[in-house]
C-alpha cells in the first residue's frame, strides 16, 4: 500500500481549457512525491491535447482498472475506447456527455476507497445535464452519489467563504433559507475547518440576506426571524463561535473578513463575487462534508482561452495540492483523537490514555 493519497483528476470539458490545465499540472514530476495522481479520460484526448499544446514528451502511465496503478508515477485510467471529436472552443453535448462519464467512474471509485480524494476539472453544467441526468454540478451530484450533507467552501490562502444556499436561481433564495438550514452548515463549516484545516477554535462571519441586514426588519424581515436566531444558537448550543448577521458591502470594503477564520454566505454570488475577486486564479473549491476528499480549481471552462496555450494552471495546482493537505490533515485529526485522554475518577486527578 502507498503511504501517499491516490487522487482522481477528472478530465473536465474536453473542449474546453480543462484538459490544458491537467496535464501543465502534471508536468513536473515532483508531484509524485506527494500524491498518486489518477487521471479519468482518454489517451485520444490527452494525446489531442498533447499535441495542440506541444508537449510531446509529457507522458502518462495507461492504466484499465485501479488494479494496475503505477503508484510512482501519474497514471491515465482509460474511460472510454471510442473517438470523440474534439471541438476546441465550443460548448457540445458530446463534451458533456464525456465529462459526465470521467466524474461519474471517479466518484465510483472514491465510494469504494480506490480513491483518497478527487479533483475535479471543470466542465458545462449545461452540456451535462440532461433530462435522464439532471446536473446541477459537481458538488450537489457528489454529494447525492455520498448521500451525504454538504458545504460549498471557496478557499485561498488568506480567504474561506461557504454558502448556505448553492446553484438556485436568486428568486428563491430567501425561501430556501430556515433556521435548521443555517444551523446544519455552521455545523458542518465548524467541523471542517476544525478537521480538515487544523483550526483549534474557528471564528465564523454570518452574512446578512438584505441589504444593511434588513435595517431592523424595514428592508425585510430574515434576519430577525431567521438568521440571528440560527447564529445564537449555534453559538450558546453548539458552541459554535459565530457572529453576525454583517451587512455584506461593509463586510468586504472594510476587511472585515480577514477578522474571521471563515465567512457563511447566505447565496453563492454574495459569497463568489468577492473571492473570485481576491483570489479568482488562486483559489480553489473544496466540497466539506463527504466522505472523500474534493476539491477543484475555481474557474470555468474557459472557452476563449481554449487550445491558444494561454490558460494559468495555478488554480488547477493549488487544488491538487490542497487535496493532498486536506487528506493528510484528516488522517492527523483522526490519529490524535482515536486514543483520548479519559479522565480517571479517584482522590486526586489522574489521566490515562484509553488503547
Amino acid at each position: 500500500m502507498s503511504k501517499l493519497p491516490v487522487i482522481g483528476i477528472t478530465i473536465g470539458d474536453i473542449n474546453s481549457i480543462a484538459p490544458e490545465v491537467v496535464i501543465r499540472t502534471l508536468m513536473d514530476n515532483r508531484i509524485n512525491d506527494y500524491c498518486v495522481p489518477v487521471v479519468y479520460a482518454s489517451p485520444k484526448i490527452i494525446a489531442f491535447w498533447k499535441k495542440i499544446l506541444g508537449l510531446s514528451d509529457f507522458q502518462l502511465n495507461i492504466i484499465q482498472n485501479m488494479d494496475q496503478i503505477n503508484l510512482k508515477r501519474s497514471n491515465l485510467l482509460v474511460c472510454w475506447e471510442e473517438d470523440v471529436e474534439i471541438k476546441v472552443g465550443e460548448a457540445t453535448e458530446l463534451a458533456g456527455k464525456y465529462a459526465f462519464k470521467a466524474i461519474e467512474m471517479a466518484t465510483k471509485d472514491a465510494l469504494t476507497g480506490k480513491l483518497d480524494a478527487i479533483v475535479t476539472a471543470p466542465l458545462n453544467k449545461n452540456m451535462v445535464n440532461t433530462p435522464a441526468q439532471p446536473f446541477k454540478g459537481h458538488t450537489e451530484y457528489l454529494a447525492e452519489q455520498a448521500n451525504s450533507d454538504y458545504l460549498m467552501l471557496l478557499t485561498s490562502e488568506d480567504f474561506k467563504v461557504a454558502m448556505v444556499t448553492g446553484h438556485i436561481p436568486i428568486k428563491e433564495v430567501a425561501d430556501s433559507l430556515s433556521r435548521e438550514l443555517i444551523l446544519k452548515k455552521l455545523k458542518l463549516l465548524n467541523e471542517s475547518l476544525k478537521k480538515d484545516f487544523g483550526i483549534v477554535k474557528p471564528k465564523i462571519a454570518v452574512l446578512s440576506l438584505n441589504p444593511h441586514a434588513g435595517e431592523n426588519g424595514l428592508l425585510g424581515s430574515e434576519e430577525i426571524e431567521i438568521i440571528i436566531p440560527a447564529v445564537d444558537k449555534a453559538r450558546n448550543e453548539l458552541q459554535v463561535l459565530a457572529y453576525g448577521p454583517y451587512p455584506a458591502d461593509g463586510f468586504f470594503g472594510s476587511n472585515q473578513h480577514t477578522k474571521f477564520d471563515a465567512v457563511l454566505a447566505m447565496y453563492h454570488d454574495q459569497g463568489l463575487i468577492p473571492f473570485k475577486y481576491m483570489s479568482f486564479e488562486s483559489g480553489v473549491n473544496f466540497t466539506a462534508g463527504l466522505p472523500f476528499v474534493r476539491t477543484s480549481p475555481d474557474h470555468g471552462t474557459g472557452y476563449s482561452l481554449a487550445g491558444k496555450n494561454t490558460a494559468s494552471d495555478q488554480s488547477m495546482r493549488n487544488a491538487l495540492f490542497m487535496a493532498i493537505d486536506i487528506w493528510t490533515q484528516r488522517n492527523n485529526f483522526d490519529d490524535m483523537n482515536s486514543n483520548p485522554l479519559i479522565m480517571v475518577p479517584g482522590k486526586r486527578e489522574r489521566f490515562r490514555i484509553d488503547f
